[in-house]
């Protein structure tokens, strides 16, 4: 897949590059993205390389893992991450993010989200778009309902993460949800 731009009013979403390594190592040393993420613990400079070099744009070319960076508009300061990829089954989509500390509590994350949201329903033709977080990331979650995910529920044993298989709680968003059209019949389980 071609790689491409989004924006919003405050933020620019674009795929990494080679010079975005320094600001992506910088973020990953914050222990909570560490705890909350699969990021490598602890976060080292080839993890960066890695990420910016080798794993974003293979994503990119296979087209099933799109990362992008999330900037801000005003001075293109990295603001965090944020990415869609294939899960499963056709159609199914995942998306997941992290946001720098020091630009936590402004909303960022939740307008990067509903963007990213809009453009995967409408672009990927995804059919559903789903959300994970481990059980206690409360923040993740607070994000994901602000942008309009339903949260469907908690999952035993879901996320692997630095080699413990942890509970996640999980929801979705159906291109319905927002009024969009969709490939193939949605019936709802009954009353």
């Amino acid at each position: 897949m071609d790689p491409v731009t989004l924006s919003s009013e405050r933020l620019l979403l674009r795929p990494f590059t080679v010079a975005d390594t320094e600001a992506v190592l910088q973020a990953c040393q914050d222990p909570d993205i560490q705890r909350w993420t699969v990021v490598p613990s602890p976060y080292r400079r080839e993890d960066a390389e890695s990420f910016t070099r080798r794993m974003v744009p293979d994503g990119w070319r296979a087209g099933t893992s799109l990362a992008f960076a999330v900037l801000t508009r005003e001075d293109g300061r990295l603001v965090g991450a944020i990415s869609v990829f294939q899960r499963g089954q056709p159609g199914t989509w995942e998306i997941g993010y992290w946001v720098a500390k020091e630009h936590r509590g402004r909303g960022f994350a939740a307008e990067a989200v509903t963007v990213l949201t809009h453009w995967s329903l409408r672009t990927l033709a995804a059919e559903r778009l789903e959300w994970r977080a481990e059980v206690g990331n409360a923040g993740s979650r607070a994000v994901a309902e602000k942008a309009g995910f339903r949260i469907e529920g908690v999952l035993r044993a879901d996320l692997l993460n630095k080699g413990t298989r942890r509970d996640a709680w999980v929801g979705a968003i159906l291109p319905s949800d927002l009024g969009y059209p969709t490939g193939h019949a949605y019936l709802p389980a009954g009353p």
